[in-house]
């Protein structure tokens, strides 16, 4: 019997503020304002509805099974309209605001991933033959986004390593890349240049193997709105946000560093590991600490390296110039 220690960010299941307590419209609304969110209070949750399900089964709206982890973190989690209001998800704009105003026109249902590179199964597959829908669980992961704002958030999911396992990549496989669905007819922000489309983020394989690497299909106990990346998508927590890729349609496992869109945007700012790592300033601004979307216009807190997630993942750059190998 497999019994996890808790690791010293994790706090009990007990702790975490129920959803129901974010939805109270006095309070996110405040928040809002204070944030200078003006509008957020449109761009939440739905009243809640029965799930309803794909031709395969699995949800594609409303509440989901899962079991709770011992994943949790030592802050209050973020409240749900933030969470879902504000983003960045430059397929749909590159406005805060903008995933949540546009992202309900791209098509989640049926969808479908290609597995390619060096694989014993490789082929295109059905979400519901990937990820297991029985066997979801939650964690609670800080997420610290490059621009230097925070947030922590109840993901739903399953770990990467179990998903990738059973493709049965090779010793070839040193890294694997994951492409984002695009559709400019869908997803209005990919008739600019912002990126080059589609968007295509990557890990190494022993990244992608670490026990905290993990694959989400819901939030707050529901199906992943389309905005946070439905309906599948990456968390990476020790990581900055922007490696976390949304709405996965393409994992390929490759033999060489694979190429990153903002690495082939802007290279001097944004690196292949993107590790969180306050001692390693952006150009444009400082690294050190980060503001707290949800908790007030003055909430800031130090950037930890590696997002406070050192002891699972230091190892894993033993060694590197983690400032040269940003």
């Amino acid at each position: 019997m497999l019994i996890r220690k808790p690791h010293r960010w994790q706090l009990p299941e007990r702790a975490v503020t129920p959803k129901a307590d974010f939805l109270n419209r006095r309070q996110i609304m405040a928040g809002a304002g204070a944030l200078g969110l003006a509008g957020l209070a449109g761009c939440g949750a739905a009243e809640e509805s029965g799930a309803q399900t794909a031709g395969g089964g699995r949800p594609t709206s409303g509440p989901l099974d899962f079991r709770p982890s011992g994943y949790q973190v030592a802050d209050a989690s973020t409240p749900y309209e933030a969470v879902t209001g504000y983003n960045n998800f430059y397929e749909f704009g590159v406005g805060k605001d903008d995933p949540a105003r546009y992202a309900s026109a791209m098509t989640t249902d049926p969808w479908s991933i290609k597995v390619e590179g060096h694989a014993a199964r490789t082929g295109t597959f059905a979400l519901e033959d990937v990820v297991d829908f029985t066997a979801l669980e939650e964690r609670i992961y800080r997420l610290r986004c490059v621009e230097a704002w925070s947030m922590v958030i109840p993901w739903i999911g399953i770990p990467l390593a179990d998903v990738l396992a059973r493709f049965e990549p090779t010793s070839d496989a040193r890294y694997v890349q994951f492409i984002t669905y695009q559709d400019a007819g869908e997803m209005r922000g990919t008739r600019t240049r912002v990126l080059d489309w589609p968007y295509r983020e990557g890990l190494r394989m022993d990244e992608a193997m670490n026990e905290l690497a993990f694959l989400a299909v819901g939030l707050y106990g529901e199906v992943l709105p389309n905005q946070n990346g439905a309906p599948i998508r990456l968390v990476v927590p020790w990581k900055y946000g922007y490696k976390s890729i949304k709405s996965i349609v393409k994992i390929r496992f490759v033999t060489d560093e694979p190429e990153t869109s903002w690495k082939q945007s802007a290279p001097r700012e944004y690196g292949f590991y993107s590790n969180v790592n306050p001692n390693r300033a952006h150009p444009r601004w400082s690294q050190a600490s980060e503001r707290v979307i949800g908790a007030g216009p003055f909430a800031r807190r130090e950037t930890e390296m590696f997002n406070g997630y050192g002891d699972e993942v230091a190892a894993l750059y033993a060694g590197m110039d983690l400032i040269e190998n940003h």
